[in-house]
């Protein structure tokens, strides 16, 4: 029996200036795509068509003749094409955000009026957002950097676009703390503080979810069982649906009070339940991450936002 080769990867990759389309772009290019960053649009089909390997596009407000809707239109034809398999991606982050990594940098924004500071790049993020709406609407995968450092960055893209990955619904699990706000990637969100407390006990507040004590702790609470058959029972519905519906990407985070004790004990018990279910999934402790690694690997430190800022 005939099998159809593989698709060609095609990977455009768009977004606000310091949002992080370089750092995308970086990722792409160890993953082994062929990277090319702001050609002429005018080339765009050419570029591709004359290619064999798998391509990353940079795509932004400064490549000649940049029009959002002929863009558009580029990446519908290449969906298009039957040995292609292309996607676009967008890279965001909010206004103070980018406001502090172009302060950080001292760059220039492309679409400012003049200057470097103040309103006036207030106003180019404005501009550019208005001006590339119509290609956030139409990415297959929108990600927004505002507090995502960039090993997580790129544990995002690698996740996606890995050679050899499988088709399918790629699932990461996210514990967090709330003081320190929600996951912004997050498509759904439990919330743990309903349950008994380990902070409270002075035995168990320096252990995390992952300890034995901990676990035990936590699942003695009389509304643990009901809830947890809830939640893996919605979830046991949902993940098929997303995945009949062509959802790539999926991002559970799962919260409590400091992000140390019942999240992470949900979240590792859910990756369980989730490869026992034949999906894969990944976990990712936001909170724990601190202790595990330097500052600088975190994302947490000026070098590391700096980094980020580089990255328009």
């Amino acid at each position: 029996m005939d099998t159809m080769p593989p698709r060609r990867p095609i990977v455009l990759v768009t977004g606000l200036s310091g949002a992080g389309k370089a750092s995308i772009l970086r990722t792409l290019e160890d993953l082994g795509f062929e990277t090319v960053d702001n050609p002429p649009l005018t080339i765009l089909q050419e570029l591709v068509h004359d290619g064999v390997s798998p391509m990353a596009i940079g795509v932004d407000a400064r490549s000649r003749g940049f029009d959002a809707a002929d863009v558009v239109t580029a990446v519908e034809q290449l969906r298009g094409s039957p040995d292609i398999d292309a996607s676009l991606v967008f890279a965001t982050a909010e206004e103070a955000v980018l406001l502090r990594r172009f302060s950080e940098t001292r760059r220039r924004h492309p679409l400012a009026p003049g200057g470097s500071l103040g309103s006036r790049v207030s106003e180019g993020i404005a501009r550019e957002a208005a001006l590339l709406a119509p290609l956030r609407d139409a990415a297959d995968l929108v990600v927004d950097t505002s507090d995502v450092p960039l090993p997580e960055l790129r544990r995002i893209i690698e996740g996606r676009y890995r050679p050899g990955a499988a088709d399918g619904l790629d699932v990461a699990i996210m514990s967090f703390g709330y003081p320190k706000g929600l996951p912004r990637e997050a498509d759904l969100v439990f919330d743990m503080r309903f349950l008994r407390n380990p902070h409270y006990d002075p035995v168990l507040r320096p252990m995390t979810g992952r300890d034995a004590e901990v676990a035990a702790f936590v699942e003695a609470d009389p509304d643990f069982a009901p809830f947890w058959a809830r939640m893996t029972g919605l979830l046991d519905l949902l993940l098929p649906r997303y995945a009949a519906e062509g959802k790539k990407y999926l991002t559970i985070a799962i919260g409590c009070t400091g992000g140390r004790h019942r999240s992470v004990l949900v979240a590792e018990r859910l990756a369980a339940h989730l490869a026992r279910g034949g999906w894969r999934s990944d976990v990712i402790h936001r909170e724990l991450a601190p202790v595990a690694a330097p500052p600088a690997a975190a994302g947490a430190t000026p070098a590391g936002r700096e980094a980020l800022a580089r990255s328009s």
